[in-house]
């Protein structure tokens, strides 16, 4: 069953999104959807909330990770992300905004402020709280796949 809140337009539109990700949206889903064997995180992609479709986003953290190509810097555009960021952050949700060129520059920056943002960031130094097991299994006190 669809939720009212959610516009079929939207769902359809973040359909499409999911078979038309980026190459950086491809790369970093790769690493967020690991989050929950690593953390116990859920991270949905082109997913709706309301008239829009995040990225990505992590519900229960209420963080919305969104991936800027060029098309983003145009002052039309940018008025339309302010806006879309203004009613997220009205229903609870934080924007975290990384551009194409921040994910090919500095992968592991890019990961690691969203561990930060996810409060998973123990240190300055990149130390995470909770780290993934060299075999791929949970993090501590999370049980092996």
């Amino acid at each position: 069953m669809v939720p009212t809140s959610i516009p079929p337009a939207a769902i359809s539109r973040a359909r499409k999104l999911r078979r038309g990700m980026t190459d950086g949206e491809r790369r970093l889903w790769s690493e967020l959807r690991e989050f929950r064997r690593w953390y116990g995180i859920h991270v949905r992609r082109q997913a709706p909330i309301g008239p829009y479709v995040a990225d990505f986003v992590i519900h229960e953290h209420r963080l919305v990770i969104e991936v800027d190509g060029e098309h983003h810097f145009l002052p039309d555009r940018m008025s339309r992300d302010l806006r879309r960021d203004e009613w997220l952050a009205s229903q609870g949700y934080k924007v975290l905004r990384l551009t194409t060129g921040e994910l090919s520059d500095s992968f592991e920056g890019c990961i690691i402020e969203i561990l930060h943002a996810l409060g998973l960031m123990e240190n300055q130094e990149g130390t995470p709280t909770a780290s993934p097991t060299p075999q791929g299994g949970g993090g501590p006190g999370r049980p092996h796949d």
